[in-house]
């Protein structure tokens, strides 16, 4: 029960964050990878924020894909992804490799899906009016509270997979 409780205070936590960075100016998918930063979830120079910034506004402005949901998955992606993609032999251990971590991100994306109905900034934002008004803008901020949390979840149950992994290969 207690793990379940630290769970959603760090899913909170990155909710909140995400939403007061886009208070501050940050774009949409640098709220978030800034509250991983914050949150010592991803183990990278804090400079590769640099390439989160062409993402804000679904894609450099063009409304296509979600800059918060892309920030969410490059979050995750911080968390979960290869450190050196050469690291595995062959081919093969290298693709293999790639479907655990496409597992956790894909179901992630699907969820944000399934609560929006959408994956696009353009359909996002729509209803809101104006693209630079005051509703959307806290859309938008909303929706970045909701990608940073998720993958905060999501995180947080990558991290166990990898303890739970790592126990059955100690008892191997």
């Amino acid at each position: 029960m207690d793990e379940e409780k630290a769970e959603l205070t760090l899913v909170e936590q990155a909710e909140q964050s995400s939403s007061n960075y886009f208070r501050q100016g940050l774009n949409c998918t640098e709220c978030i990878m800034c509250t991983f930063f914050d949150m010592d979830k991803i183990d990278l120079p804090k400079e590769t924020i640099a390439l989160a910034t062409a993402f804000g506004s679904g894609m450099g402005n063009t409304k296509n894909t979600c800059g918060a949901i892309t920030g969410a998955v490059m979050a995750l992606s911080g968390v979960l992804g290869r450190k050196n993609p050469f690291e595995k032999e062959t081919v093969g251990e290298r693709i293999a490799e790639l479907k655990d971590i496409y597992v956790l991100i894909g179901e992630m994306v699907r969820e944000i899906e399934d609560h929006y109905g959408t994956l696009i900034c353009k359909e996002l934002s729509a209803p809101m009016g104006e693209f630079e008004g005051k509703a959307r803008k806290k859309n938008c901020m909303q929706i970045i509270g909701y990608c940073g949390g998720l993958a905060m979840k999501y995180a947080l149950m990558a991290e166990e997979l990898a303890k739970e992994k790592e126990a059955s290969e100690k008892e191997s």
